[in-house]
């Protein structure tokens, strides 16, 4: 398996640190976003959305979207539960990551720490929307120490990505103490430092 990634990029990080979890053999290959090398007409054959994380499965298969392949390289994993109810619970958390954390964590993270842009210039509804997901994790880990249940699933792998770096945006973390405490169980699950 080849997986096309950029280190700087949480959702390239889920598919690294799910492949490694579960000990399948992969070859890294760094793509640099900043120096466009998702856009190149090679890269666009075989990802014509532009983005990455991509892999090309062993079967020469390529798959993109970050959940899609995490999902897939876990399937039958203890990273997915076998009760049908927390499966579905995993899955929102994992839907809810792509549509109210990433673009408001994630954003306000890279341009702070990539483009330079200082925290007070972000827009509002970014750091307003980041701090609400941010505050509906640490609500969500409330009654367990991970997100479905006891056990690390692929929510937890989905949302530490960036919730982990969040700092980089301006969030401060110890306002959410359960998030916190949350990261390092997950790291710890994961074996990522």
């Amino acid at each position: 398996m080849r997986i096309f990634g950029d280190s700087i990029s949480g959702n390239c990080l889920k598919v690294k640190w799910t492949a490694d979890h579960l000990g399948l053999t992969y070859e890294w290959i760094e793509t640099d976003v900043m120096k466009a090398q998702s856009r190149t007409p090679e890269f666009l054959a075989m990802n014509p959305a532009g983005q990455v994380p991509a892999v090309i499965l062993d079967d020469g298969r390529p798959l993109a979207q970050s959940n899609a392949i995490i999902l897939h390289l876990a399937e039958g994993s203890d990273l997915i539960p076998t009760d049908a109810y927390e499966r579905a619970r995993m899955l929102e958390w994992m839907f809810w990551e792509q549509y109210s954390h990433e673009p408001y964590v994630a954003v306000a993270r890279f341009q702070v720490r990539f483009q330079g842009k200082p925290v007070a210039d972000l827009e509002p509804k970014i750091v307003e929307r980041g701090k609400a997901a941010l505050q509906r994790l640490e609500d969500g880990l409330a009654a367990s120490p991970f997100l479905v249940g006891d056990r690390v699933s692929l929510a937890d792998v989905a949302l530490v990505a960036y919730t982990r770096e969040a700092g980089d945006g301006g969030f401060r973390l110890s306002d959410y103490p359960k998030v916190q405490a949350w990261i390092a169980r997950t790291e710890k699950a994961l074996k990522i430092a």
